[in-house]
């Protein structure tokens, strides 16, 4: 009686891709607003691209983890 379902990832070679691309998005968005956070006492104009990229990143990982959501394994 497992209250959660056990997955152990796919097979489907293009789905595995999809979901390291998604967690490197996602995490590497992350990473890059915090720099962009030590950065901006001393450089503002890079912390503001490091804040922007990040962004973009991790909204970028947020909509492919919708949109991997919807997707059937076949």
């Amino acid at each position: 009686m497992a209250f959660f379902k056990k997955y152990n990832g796919t097979t489907n070679a293009r789905l595995v891709r999809m979901e390291r691309l998604i967690w490197t998005l996602i995490y590497g968005g992350l990473l890059a607003i915090v720099l962009g956070y030590f950065i901006d006492q001393q450089e503002a104009q890079d912390a503001a691209l490091f804040y922007n990229l990040g962004g973009l990143a991790v909204a970028g990982g947020v909509v492919m983890v919708f949109i991997r959501s919807r997707l059937r394994e076949e």
